[in-house]
């Protein structure tokens, strides 16, 4: 078995470390040391989301995951997906006029995702557009009719951690950059807002 040890790396570096670590495994596990944390999550999201067997314990002062197995038949829907409508959100705001406009305009603009069709296949979150699936925003009932209608939300780690809002998040799930970037270029539409 593969040992990787991803400590004290900030995002992107582990989930780029271990999707290398399981290219090279060809089948055989990967045990990855990981902090507590962001680097955690998303390194078992990134594994589960493929398909792959997470198992996780505390190791070291940290956690161990290893990470074995992917059969093509138990590949999750997301690992399936390529293609699709991605929507990216850089901002609690729609537009570059005055702000409480380009707030109401978000806001109607996300609303409105539920009376059109087709829906957005997933919806990225980053830099002030976090701000939209945490605590205080008017928006979170509507994204969560979205994520319902099968939308993926994600909002980005990193932006949640600089805004501290992590523990604020109140719509969909947290995300890393490479599954952002990811998500981009294999959009079949890509609309950043």
């Amino acid at each position: 078995m593969k040992i990787i040890d991803c400590r004290n790396m900030t995002c992107p570096m582990p989930v780029m470390t271990v999707k290398q670590a399981m290219e090279e495994a060809k089948g055989e596990s990967v045990k990855v040391l990981l902090d507590d944390g962001p680097s955690r999550e998303n390194v078992a999201r990134f594994a589960a989301s493929r398909g792959f067997q997470v198992e996780e314990s505390t190791a070291e002062g940290g956690y161990a995951l290893v990470i074995s197995g992917c059969k093509k038949e138990t590949l999750s829907p997301q690992a399936e997906k390529r293609g699709g409508r991605v929507l990216l959100i850089g901002s609690d705001r729609l537009g570059d006029g005055p702000e409480e406009l380009g707030r109401l305009l978000m806001k109607n603009f996300i609303t409105t995702l539920l009376e059109v069709t087709p829906t957005p296949d997933r919806m990225l979150f980053v830099n002030t557009g976090i701000f939209l699936t945490t605590e205080g925003s008017e928006i979170i009932e509507a994204l969560g009719k979205l994520g319902n209608l099968g939308v993926e939300i994600l909002s980005c780690g990193v932006c949640l951690d600089f805004f501290n809002r992590r523990e604020k998040l109140r719509a969909g799930s947290i995300t890393n950059m490479f599954t952002i970037a990811e998500s981009m270029l294999q959009g079949g539409l890509v609309v950043r807002l």
